[in-house]
């Protein structure tokens, strides 16, 4: 399995520039092609390829590797001997990584056994068998700035993060939030202000600010404790997703749903302010002169004309999303602004916020409306998992091994 990342790289949390190390990173911060992820260490800036059965976790300017094999393969004899041992282990690459080979204050040989990651801008939490660990990306502490001891239960599927026995790891302190044990959570994903959680029976639960409509109950009232989705019961989920103030699930059949705040297309839904800004980058692309968004024509439709266009600013409940009619999605992860999803014949699409090339598309456009990643398809990679940053995403891939129909 290999990883591909594209989107904002201001700090190397992509690929690694010459004139990221020189500070002249003008160029450098957007990779609008899908770029493989690569290992670059202090000593040698080349770098090789990163080809992990792990995973990948993203916050704004950092990403974790999560090498659950143990191995990081590579064709440089240096990279290889990283962690030679054969155990898990986390390698961080972007802030601080540049000017640190034991980025941010953590080193490979501390994260070795850990079987889970989540990163945040200020921490790292790490599961191990027997306790979690956070640690401050702040400071240069060679001890976690926190921990607590867990037993894990041999019964029912493994926890991921952050989900912990008992409740969940927040991404500030107090690190650890209990959940009540009726709610019977399965998996759970944070944004910086709002959660959603997936049940063991397939039921979503929100809590946090609601004022974009994010926790999806019909209003933008805040909830402070875990609340029901009602819109959604009794359509089991499978999958549950985050993004800066909107929220996305997968039904057990396949179908997305999608809800909150829509400004820049994030839920696939037509933005009013994305249609604009295209209509006036297509007018001073054609030498028009740019016309005021106040007269945008479809504010003002002509005397007799019906007003057809509907446009989404806020949706405050899920909406069925139609990515692609012949297949099913797999798994979507969600961005500060922008939303990507994998189907189950291993097409990954994306839409929203693309300021930074992070929709993969090779542009900066931005869309309202899921476009197919061609780069992979062209390429004959098959991806099965997305996981976005706030303004980058990373997919990864597998050789495609038949011909696509």
């Amino acid at each position: 399995m290999r990883w591909f990342g594209f989107g904002f790289n201001a700090f190397g949390q992509i690929c690694v520039h010459e004139k990221l190390i020189k500070g002249q990173c003008s160029d450098a911060v957007k990779v609008i092609s899908p770029t493989e992820l690569t290992l670059a260490s202090h000593a040698d800036r080349r770098g090789c390829r990163l080809k992990t059965d792990g995973q990948i976790r993203a916050s704004w300017s950092r990403r974790a590797s999560l090498h659950l094999d143990g191995k990081i393969n590579c064709t440089r004899d240096k990279a290889s001997s990283v962690n030679s041992s054969g155990d898990s282990c986390v390698c961080l690459a972007g802030f601080g990584a540049l000017i640190s080979n034991e980025s941010c204050g953590i080193s490979v040989k501390e994260s070795r056994g850990c079987k889970d990651a989540y990163i945040s801008e200020l921490y790292l939490t790490l599961a191990f068998p027997d306790r979690i660990e956070s640690w401050d990306l702040q400071t240069k502490e060679k001890s976690a700035s926190w921990s607590m001891e867990v037993k894990t239960e041999s019964s029912g599927p493994p926890m991921n993060l952050p989900l912990v026995p008992g409740g969940y790891i927040a991404t500030k302190p107090p690190f650890y939030r209990s959940l009540s044990p009726h709610l019977k959570a399965k998996s759970l994903a944070l944004s910086a202000e709002h959660a959603i959680l997936l049940s063991a029976s397939g039921a979503v639960y929100t809590w946090g600010l609601g004022s974009h409509g994010q926790l999806g109950h019909g209003d933008l009232t805040s909830e402070e404790e875990p609340r029901a989705v009602e819109a959604l019961w009794g359509m089991p989920m499978s999958h549950v997703a985050t993004g800066g103030w909107h929220s996305v699930c997968i039904s057990d059949g396949g179908d997305l749903y999608v809800w909150g705040w829509n400004e820049s297309g994030q839920l696939g839904l037509p933005s009013r302010g994305l249609r604009k800004a295209l209509q006036q980058q297509s007018s001073q692309q054609a030498g028009a002169p740019c016309k005021d968004a106040s007269t945008s024509p479809h504010e003002e439709p002509q005397e007799g004309e019906k007003h057809e266009d509907v446009f989404i600013s806020i949706q405050a409940f899920p909406a069925l999303l139609d990515i692609t009619p012949s297949c099913e999605i797999s798994t979507v992860s969600c961005g500060c602004r922008h939303t990507a999803a994998v189907t189950t014949t291993g097409d990954l699409y994306t839409w929203g916020w693309g300021d930074y090339g992070q929709l993969g598309h090779q542009t900066l456009m931005s869309s309202d409306e899921p476009q197919l990643v061609e780069f992979f398809r062209e390429q004959q990679m098959r991806v099965v998992d997305v996981v976005c940053g706030a303004w980058n995403t990373f997919a990864a891939v597998v050789k495609e091994e038949v011909a696509r129909s």
